[in-house]
């Protein structure tokens, strides 16, 4: 037996084994509903991922907004103060 082949010392034949045993316990239609929720899951937080930086950019924007009305009021308030 050559050791490293597969897995930690996992030979391909019995990670065959193993597969064929877990189709059999659980049978295709419930391997494939759960491969189904997971594929659902993940694309469900990639989307969640990515509305939450669409998020964050938009509050940057406003409060890069705020901060350039805040600097024109400003600049007024001196233009004011200096006639």
């Amino acid at each position: 037996m050559l050791y490293g082949f597969g897995l930690g010392g996992i030979s391909p034949w019995s990670l065959l084994i193993i597969l064929v045993i877990v189709v059999v316990i659980f049978g295709t239609k419930r391997l494939r509903n759960a491969g189904g929720d997971l594929g659902g899951a993940v694309k469900n937080f990639k989307d969640s991922m990515k509305s939450g930086a669409d998020s964050v950019n938009a509050k940057k924007e406003s409060i890069e907004d705020a901060a350039d009305d805040v600097i024109d009021a400003t600049s007024k308030v001196k233009d004011t103060t200096k006639s």
